[in-house]
């Protein structure tokens, strides 16, 4: 009798122990967004994101990429806000180059948990892509942005791979440069309202390659925003030649924000 009472007793604890470990899983499951928007930059569209979109839904993340249409800021910044609202539950909002811009206004929105800068621009208030680039420092690359026509701005086709995909493969980085999406002169203008970095966490890649944004710009912006900074040897098109990489640094930010998104 003795024997069995303690049977059951141990049985009893171990189902106990179970249900625990069992809810533990679960609320581990649960410490995390599970929601990531990726916004792109200029000169392109959301299909570069296809690497980082493959990784993080391998990983279980519900995953929307914002197409823009880069003439306006306002209109960037709105059709992210709509991208937001669809989402079921709190965000990680992921900006690459230009894209930065749109996500530090578009992250005030409530849903927003975190952002995540990929070789990107983080003005502050006031700020926009255009003063941002304005008095760049001696010796820094200069993109081989072309005259505008209509307002809107193209690189030079030539010199696209070495300074925006300098570790994309030739032929990708040759179809880059000839599907590029023009930039609109205006969209480059839009300043911010106010940088939701100052209010959400925020997480950067500093891509050690970078002809675009060069790296001392990049660190001394995410530093001003106290991002969780990793370095990356790799060009501005970090997001197309190392998705696995900036998959990563975006699945930290889906815990590191946690605290916020549970307020």
């Amino acid at each position: 009798m003795k024997g069995q009472a303690l049977a059951r007793i141990f049985s009893v604890a171990m189902l106990l122990f179970a249900s625990q470990e069992g809810l533990m899983s679960q609320t581990n499951q649960e410490q995390k967004v599970r929601n990531v928007v990726l916004v792109h930059g200029g000169f392109v569209d959301g299909s570069g994101w296809e690497g980082v979109y493959n990784a993080l839904k391998r990983s279980g993340y519900a995953v929307t990429v914002v197409q823009e249409a880069t003439a306006s800021f306002a209109d960037d910044v709105a059709t992210t806000k709509r991208a937001i609202a669809e989402q079921n539950g709190p965000v990680i909002l992921v900006g690459h180059s230009y894209g930065g811009a749109v996500i530090t206004e578009a992250g005030n929105d409530p849903k927003v948990a975190g952002l995540v800068y990929v070789a990107a621009f983080a003005p502050d208030k006031g700020e926009s892509v255009s003063t941002l680039i304005k008095n760049p420092r001696p010796g820094a690359p200069v993109p081989p942005i072309m005259p505008p026509v209509d307002g809107y701005l193209l690189l030079d086709k030539s010199k696209f791979p070495a300074a925006f995909a300098g570790d994309v493969s030739p032929e990708k980085a040759a179809f880059m440069a000839d599907s590029q999406v023009p930039w609109g002169v205006n969209a480059l203008d839009g300043a911010i309202s106010k940088p939701a970095w100052k209010a959400k966490p925020s997480w950067y890649l500093l891509t050690t390659e970078d002809k675009m944004i060069p790296p001392d710009a990049q660190w001394q912006m995410a530093k001003r925003a106290g991002a969780t900074i990793v370095e990356v040897k790799g060009s501005h098109s970090i997001y197309v030649s190392q998705p696995q990489a900036v998959a990563t640094l975006i699945e930290k930010a889906t815990k590191g924000a946690l605290p916020v998104a549970a307020r």
